[in-house]
Parts: structure tokens; sequence; C-alpha cells
């Protein structure tokens, strides 16, 4: 009797496997039908751009729809930032799934009919606002993972927590916002996030490509801002002077010896970069001031370090040999980490990557110089940050216009893709984790 019984409960053990729905499977055919209304979301989004901290309708578009899935929706967090929990009917891991609501003081120069015409203030100069980096493509992508997983609610084991973050490309000055600001808020609480996802277009990478990096995939950033004091003259006696400018001169070369004498290179690249500076109002006065702002990229803690403490040694070192004093912020104004995708996890959704998008179609990157600040979340919580490509097949990556420009455009049939990536992530997490 007791061999037919468990005889009997494998059987219906089996049966309700069999019967199981794939909804990975599901979720390709609806990512797919739903495509035109993904296209629709991003294109209003790109029309009505709005910068950091200002993402009032955006956030406002993003909230209504989340709330009419029925999810438990925050709004204002972190000024803006939008967090809706989809509460499975199992229990199961929690899983945040990220997007960027803003845009960049960018004035759009594309030709598609939904081009930004939209204009603003901001740190007190008129500028143009323009989706310049994706966020538009993103969030579209997201609002659709979320109908999707949505409608599964009944066969998720777990919490997913989409999480519309403001102010990526950061704030105006004197304000706080972004990602930081977020977790200060406890955005990875209540419930506590286990593993966070993510992904950013780039117009450079092929379309139906995805790219991913174990480590530092994404470099942390500093901002610096250095100020030369000396003593003015008549350019015409120089000898009476401390000259701030030939000590900016030699400062910006010796500060180049860093990347090339004090990083291995095998293993990381670094950036020491000066991009503006400024002193003097006249071709016959040696001025007693001169100021320099630039920027530090690593991809590592230890290298960051060794950046920041190399430009303050080479600065005040300088300035003191030329009889000059020296004042070194570093950060000035903005600090991201670097961007670590956890290589446990990173590993283990590898093959979820590759099964989405074809073995042939994942690409192990090199790491990337530019920042970005999903990099906090991913201090506190293991964490995937995936690129996705979004050129147009046969063109020229050494033609496209880059992320950040007047220009920048991708190829919206990659939408699909990232929307599945997203979705795929999740559940085959869940599933292991159950």
């Amino acid at each position: 009797m007791k061999k037919f019984s468990a005889l009997m409960f494998s059987f219906i053990g089996l049966q309700a496997l069999a019967q199981s729905p794939d909804l990975k499977a599901i979720a390709s055919k609806k990512a797919d039908s739903l495509f035109s209304q993904t296209v629709a979301w991003r294109r209003d989004f790109h029309e009505h751009p709005e910068l950091g901290n200002r993402e009032v309708r955006t956030a406002n578009i993003v909230a209504n729809f989340l709330k009419s899935l029925g999810m438990e929706v925050k709004t204002g967090v972190a000024t803006t930032g939008v967090v809706a929990i989809l509460k499975g009917a199992y229990p199961g891991p929690v899983v945040a799934l990220r997007s960027e609501l803003d845009a960049l003081p960018v004035t759009e120069r594309t030709p598609v009919p939904f081009a930004s015409r939209v204009t603003t203030t901001y740190n007190g100069q008129q500028v143009g606002v323009m989706h310049a980096c994706g966020h538009d493509t993103h969030m579209a992508m997201l609002m659709t993972a979320a109908e999707i997983l949505s409608s599964m609610k009944n066969q998720l084991h777990g919490t997913v927590k989409f999480i519309f973050q403001p102010a990526e490309e950061g704030t105006p000055t004197g304000e706080k916002g972004g990602a930081e600001e977020m977790v200060k808020e406890g955005v990875l609480e209540n419930p506590k996030v286990d593993v966070i996802f993510a992904q950013h277009i780039f117009s450079y990478m092929p379309a139906g490509t995805i790219t991913y990096r174990p480590g530092g995939a994404m470099a942390s950033v500093n901002d610096m801002r250095i100020i030369i004091k000396g003593k003015s003259s008549h350019g015409a006696e120089p000898w009476f002077s401390v000259d701030p400018i030939v000590t900016s001169a030699q400062i910006i070369n010796n500060l180049q010896t860093i990347v090339s004498r004090n990083i291995n290179l095998k293993e990381n690249p670094a950036v020491v970069t000066i991009g503006a500076i400024n002193g003097g109002n006249r071709h016959n006065i040696i001025p007693e001031k001169v100021e320099m702002l630039g920027t530090l990229r690593a991809l590592s803690d230890a290298d960051e370090q060794t950046l920041i403490t190399r430009v303050k040694k080479i600065v005040n070192s300088t300035a003191e040999a030329n009889g000059a004093t020296a004042e070194v912020y570093i950060p000035y104004s903005v600090h991201y980490p670097v961007t670590y995708n956890d290589p446990a996890l990173t590993a283990q959704m590898l093959p979820t990557l590759q099964q989405t998008a074809g073995a042939d179609n994942v690409i192990l990157g090199a790491p990337m110089t530019g920042s970005e600040d999903m990099s906090f979340f991913q201090q506190k919580v293991p964490g995937l940050d995936v690129f996705l490509g979004g050129m147009p097949k046969g063109a020229d990556p050494k033609n496209v216009a880059a992320n950040h420009s007047a220009d920048f455009f991708v190829d919206e049939s990659v939408f699909p893709l990232g929307v599945k990536t997203l979705c795929n992530l999740t559940l085959d997490y869940m599933s292991e984790k159950k």
C-alpha cells in the first residue's frame, strides 16, 4: 500500500511538472506581441525628455501604468523615483529590475519624427534636452517586462521589485539624487533585495547582441578641481611672479605619468583627464591663480585610490617646487564606484543570456571607462548589468553616433530581446532559488 501511494505521488508530481507552463516561452511570445506598445512608450518618452530630479511627467506615466497592473507602487523616491512590488504566489527570492528615468542636457539633431524639441534651464544655462543615452528605451522595455511578469503572478516563486531611478546622469549643482540617494532611502529593503539586474543599450554595439563582463565592467568616476595659487606680475617682468600657468602646465604633463607608470594596464585601464583650465584675462599679466577641472576613471577600488593619491602628490609637489601652493578636491562634485558585476552571479546567469540571444550573440566585452551609478546598488547586493546592442545591422561602429551625442540613434527592433532578457533573468534566477 505504501509503495502504491509513493508511486501515485510520484506520478502526480510528474504530471504536474508536465503540465506546468513554460514561462520563458510565454514571456518570449508576449515580448514579441507587445513590440508596438514598447515602441510607443519609448517614442513618447523620447519626445518628452526630462532632466534628473525633474522627471515628473515621466514618473507619473510609469507609476500609473504599474498601478494599473495591481502592484504596490511608491512614488517620490529620491525625489522622482518610482518603485513597484510584484509579489508572486509562491515564496522565493526578491529580484530587483532597474531602469533610469532621466535625459541629458543635449540638443537633439536626429531626423526622427519623435525627436525632442524640449528646452529648459540647467545650472543657469538654457539647454536642449534629449534622451541621448537610451534611458527612454530602458524604461519602455522594463515597463513591458513588468506587464509580462505581472501576468505570471500566480506562477512566480518570489517577488519582483521594479526600480525606476531618477538622475542617473547627475543632478543640478547642490542637489542630491540618483542610485546613491535611493539606497540611502532604503530602496533595497522592505522587502530586502537578493539580487539586481539591469541592462544598458549602446549605439555602437550590433543589434541582437548582448555584451557582458564579470567583475569591473564600467569605471569608477571622480571629478576633481585643482586650484594653483602663485604671485601675479607684469608679463614683461616674470621674475617678480610665481607663475601659476607654467606650474599648471607642468602639473598637466606630470599627471599623464600616473596611468603610464603607476597602473598595471595589463589588468585594467585607467584615465586621468584635465578637461578645463582657466586663468588670467590679459596677454601681459601673469595671473595669481589658475583653476583646472578633470576626471579620474578606474576599474578597481585599488586603482581608484592609486589615482587619487598620486594626483594629490603630483599636484602638491609640483606646485611646491615652483613656489606655488595648491588645493585639490577629489571628488569635487561627482563620485560613482566601479560598476561591479558579481562574478558568481554572472556565471550563473550566462546560460540564460545565451539561451535568450543565442550563444553566438553573447559577447564577453572589454571593460568600459564610462561610468554608471548602478554601482551603488551593486555595492549592497549582487548585481549584473549587461549591455544591449542597438546599432542597426550593417552599420559601421566607427561611424555611428555615440551615446551622449546629439545624433544618438538606436534600432528599435532590439526591444523584444531586451524585454526577454529582463524576464528570463528573473524567471531563471527564481527557478534556481525556489
